[in-house]
């Protein structure tokens, strides 16, 4: 028991290791959470749900997935650097316009499509799937039996989740609390933000 406790441990810091840092989709996540608090907690879950998924995965397959991306990862990364970049451009033309924080879909979109535009955005981060890969490998014997590998990726998943909604919680409760046109500028600085990441995430150029 106390093992499996341990393995559980490990799997949250993981979990936390790959969500505490605000990246591209992390600034996202705190734009949509500023803006429409159901879209916002589903975009909180697909962020949780695949860093799951790729522990998952990389507990399984260990350095295999790196090595499986190791050849394309510089496509992969400009690829992830366009779509960042469209997101950005949109961004700072709708933030002209931010509207009022919402209790539906921002755009238009539901839950469900939200939840599915954030799971690709998570999904074609190739540093997710690096991370995890990596870890597992140093992890080695302790995850070798089918237990302790659910054990793991269940930690990771609880302590992702967790955060995700806490980070779109603290959002949302700023959001309905400033005026509108301080809500405009935050939504430059964050898609600039984005911007700036799409560039980082671009370079070197394949």
């Amino acid at each position: 028991m106390s093992e499996m406790w341990t393995t559980a441990m490990a799997g949250a810091a993981a979990g936390l290791g790959v969500a505490m840092p605000v990246g591209a989709v992390g600034v996202l996540l705190i734009q949509e959470g500023m803006r429409d608090r159901r879209g916002a907690v589903a975009a909180a879950a697909a962020v949780a749900v695949v860093d799951c998924a790729y522990a998952a995965v990389a507990t399984v397959l260990g350095p295999l997935v790196a090595s499986a991306l190791s050849g394309v990862e510089a496509w992969v990364r400009l690829v992830s650097a366009t779509v960042l970049a469209v997101i950005a451009v949109r961004g700072l033309v709708a933030s002209r316009h931010p509207g009022p924080v919402a209790e539906g879909g921002s755009d238009g979109a539901g839950p469900v499509r939200t939840f599915t535009r954030f799971a690709a955005l998570t999904l074609i981060n190739p540093t997710t799937a690096l991370y995890f890969a990596a870890l597992t490998t140093a992890q080695g014997a302790a995850l070798v039996t089918g237990a302790a590998g659910a054990v793991f990726v269940g930690g990771v998943f609880l302590a992702s989740f967790v955060w995700q909604q806490l980070l779109v919680a603290a959002s949302g409760f700023a959001g309905a609390r400033i005026s509108d046109a301080a809500r405009a500028w935050t939504f430059r600085l964050g898609y600039g933000l984005v911007a700036v990441y799409a560039v980082k995430v671009a370079l070197p150029l394949p």
